[in-house]
């Protein structure tokens, strides 16, 4: 007790006069605000955070065993997975982290778009979201490539070779992003150097998001803002014990595939070393990337199919400016709910439909999923918003809602 007294608390003093932060670290992250009936699904924010911190760091490890070079690579992976000390447990947590990575973050989208946390005032922080989503997709795509196996060339090639759609620049763009006239060392140098780089960009995004979260607070399952003092309850130690609780299931699922199915996510080909002479029956994506790919599948003409494909991910943008409802949350939106499921399982369909061979029927089923996924957002939620009539909101989330003795949190599991 003297030796916290004495030395410890004079140094934070001292430290936290010239700069403040210990005082911005207990203002944002331990006496912060938060609205009283956040359940589980708001816990995906952290975990999300977690898992990115873990990918950097099992990513830093691996580069410094890694060769970006088209006769090194594969082997060099191969050295770190057989040779190198706990090298098969640092690349599983990294290959493995990445599907966890977006399925988390499709968790957390599909929950803002549940609960309305797109709209009035929380726009910019919707979009900054989008903005890393979009960060992930890139790095995961060349993540994907630097293995250099059959998969990684391949898919590679067929994504880089989108670019030559563009009109009038697109073949010089292609042969820019190659650093050649073929996918080879600048290829793999160039892909090495910008995956390694790009994790720098997510983080600065992420701090940009928490900052537009923390100007407005959290949305909460409700979607009413709060009012009052009795509205909050700290941060710390309310939701940190909660973050904790949902920290140990996620691990206990992550690691679960970590040790007992590290490929679970992965393809067989990717492990026979990248060959330009022979190409593999069926050449598709990472799962994450499924929906998209049939998306662009569905158009027939390259370009069409390019803009469908890009439109998709960018329309997210806008998605502020789409839903005219009034009301944030779904729970008092029950026209808006039955579309919210109805696109969820669109989503998945876009994915089973992405992973086939494009022939019939799966051709037409997608492009009917294609045509169900804009018109959700471009037809189905401006008009959805201009009629719907929202069951009432509660005066704020300390109050009882709707009937009489029911109170805002057993609304809101």
């Amino acid at each position: 007790m003297n030796f916290y007294k004495n030395i410890v608390l004079p140094i934070h003093d001292w430290v936290d006069y010239r700069l403040p932060v210990f005082s911005y670290v207990r203002k944002n992250l331990v006496d912060y605000p938060t609205p009283k009936n956040l359940n589980y699904w708001w816990n995906f924010g952290a975990l999300l955070g977690i898992t990115l911190m873990t990918m950097i760091v099992t990513g830093i490890f691996l580069a410094f065993n890694y060769t970006p070079h088209t006769e090194l690579a594969f082997a060099s992976v191969e050295h770190l997975m057989r040779d190198v000390n706990y090298g098969w447990l640092i690349r599983f947590m990294h290959s493995s982290g990445a599907s966890m990575f977006f399925i988390l973050v499709y968790v957390h989208m599909f929950r803002g778009l549940y609960f309305g946390s797109f709209k009035t005032p929380r726009e910019l922080l919707w979009i900054i979201g989008v903005a890393i989503y979009l960060a992930m997709m890139a790095t995961a795509f060349m993540g994907y490539v630097l293995p250099w196996g059959q998969m990684s060339y391949w898919g590679a090639t067929v994504i880089t070779s989108l670019f030559s759609a563009i009109p009038i620049v697109g073949d010089t763009l292609v042969t820019w992003i190659w650093g050649g006239f073929v996918i080879g060392d600048n290829t793999l140098m160039r892909f090495f150097v910008v995956h390694y780089l790009m994790p720098m960009i997510i983080v600065l995004l992420v701090f940009f998001h928490l900052w537009a979260l923390h100007s407005h607070h959290s949305n909460n399952p409700l979607g009413v803002d709060m009012k009052t003092p009795a509205d909050s309850i700290p941060f710390h130690p309310y939701y940190t014990i909660k973050d904790l609780l949902g920290l140990g299931v996620f691990l206990t699922f992550y690691l679960t595939f970590v040790f007992f199915a590290p490929d679970y996510f992965g393809h067989p080909d990717n492990y026979i070393e990248a060959n330009p002479l022979v190409t593999p029956a069926h050449i598709v994506p990472e799962w994450y990337f499924l929906p998209f790919y049939a998306i662009l599948r569905s158009i027939d003409d390259k370009l069409l199919g390019v803009i469908a494909m890009f439109s998709a991910v960018s329309i997210l943008f806008v998605l502020p400016w789409l839903d005219r409802g009034r009301v944030r949350s779904a729970k008092f939106r029950p026209i808006y709910r039955q579309f919210f499921w109805l696109f969820v399982a669109d989503c998945f369909l876009l994915g089973y439909i992405g992973a086939q061979s494009a022939v019939e029927p799966f051709v037409t089923i997608g492009r009917l999923a294609a045509a169900y996924y804009f018109a959700h957002f471009l037809i189905i939620l401006p008009f959805v918003g201009w009629f719907e009539r929202p069951r009432p909101l509660p005066e704020s989330i300390s109050k009882p809602v709707l009937k009489s003795g029911m109170s805002a949190a057993e609304a809101a599991e």
